[in-house]
């Protein structure tokens, strides 16, 4: 018997809903590239402590690679006794990344399922070739085990281009409750919205941002779509992203303020100006002069120069910085002190540590 997201304690729905900041959770190794357990636990406490609503564990930034070397259940297990223990009152939607076709994908949700988790993160990157119809029956397969997010991961880091109608067939699916939309395409981004709304869908699917590149206007902006002859305006209520494994404490901050200013309206000129920064520190931060090339190392650089992480190592060795990368890195930090938490972090890295 599978889960549906009717089965979701109230608290978690509303927190989904409503839009939440939810990092996509790194992965700490040691010198030996072996999980650090210590780390990987105050990167969790960090997150909840700094309001987050919710932690993908397993997915991209968490490093795919970890089902290879057998990290997949320790680290999910991990998050989730964390989440558990240091959230016991403010339970966060907790999100497993699911990949592979449809065998191995059951198999990660059925795990995800066991051990707790509200939702999986489902990526599409193995159907590269695949119809539409294939896809969509694979997802309604793994739709009967846990509820969805859907996924659009650009194609830079793997993903496949998926049209309007796979994802107005895609949100008729019951047990799909939101969908991270991370083609960093505009035209892309507006393909999943106007399936949704064709589909009917917008009420029950809530809009995630997860264009690193694009994160204050993709959620201050009103989508306007017409179906059957009618203006349907729908809104991305959260972020589901990489960029936000750092600097979290400020990305809560931005957020609950751009949901002030939605509703308040009209949107101050100061709080527009922070997209264009924002971007400027992801391009650094993803390594976008390198073709995206240091997109996890420059997130662990962040957390190592915050003390949280001990290195940059990855799973594959090959994953470093790009050239010129840490140079960028230090001229975003200068350009834009308002961005990180440092202090934050400073203020309560031991306990995390502890």
């Amino acid at each position: 018997m599978g889960l549906s997201w009717t089965d979701w304690p109230e608290a978690v729905k509303q927190t989904l809903r409503a839009g939440a900041v939810i990092p996509a959770h790194p992965l700490a190794l040691n010198a030996r590239r072996e999980l650090d357990t210590r780390r990987q636990r105050a990167l969790s406490r960090y997150y909840l402590d700094a309001g987050s609503g919710g932690l993908a564990v397993g997915v991209h930034t968490t490093q795919f690679a970890i089902r290879e070397v057998g990290l997949y259940r320790p680290v999910l297990e991990l998050a989730a006794q964390t989440a558990r223990e240091w959230a016991p009152n403010k339970p966060p939607v907790m999100i497993a990344g699911a990949v592979g076709r449809t065998t191995q994908a059951l198999k990660e949700a059925q795990l995800a399922r066991e051990l707790g988790y509200h939702a999986v993160l489902l990526s599409l990157a193995a159907f590269k070739g695949a119809s539409e119809d294939e896809l969509i029956e694979h997802c309604r397969a793994v739709a009967s085990e846990m509820p969805l997010i859907g996924f659009y991961l650009q194609t830079a880091v793997g993903g496949i281009k998926l049209p309007a109608s796979f994802w107005r067939r895609f949100a008729a699916i019951d047990n799909v409750v939101a969908i991270k939309m991370a083609p960093f395409n505009r035209y892309r981004t507006l393909d999943v919205i106007r399936g949704v709304v064709e589909a009917g869908a917008h009420e029950r699917i809530t809009l995630y941002t997860g264009n690193d590149d694009h994160i204050v206007l993709d959620l201050l902006t009103p989508f306007v779509t017409v179906t059957k002859g009618q203006p349907v305006t729908t809104r991305i209520r959260g972020g589901l992203l990489g960029h936000w494994s750092v600097w979290v404490q400020k990305a809560v901050e931005l957020l609950g303020r751009i949901h002030q200013a939605i509703e308040a309206g009209p949107i101050p000129a100061d709080l527009l100006a922070l997209d264009s920064q924002v971007t400027d520190c992801n391009a650094a931060i993803f390594d976008v002069a390198n073709d995206f090339h240091g997109v996890i190392a420059g997130c662990h650089e962040v957390l190592r120069r915050q003390g949280l992480l001990e290195g940059l190592w990855c799973l594959d060795p090959r994953e470093d910085l790009g050239p010129g990368q840490r140079a960028e890195i230090d001229r975003v930090y200068a350009a834009y002190p308002h961005l990180n938490d440092d202090a934050f972090v400073r203020a309560n890295r031991d306990r995390w540590l502890a």
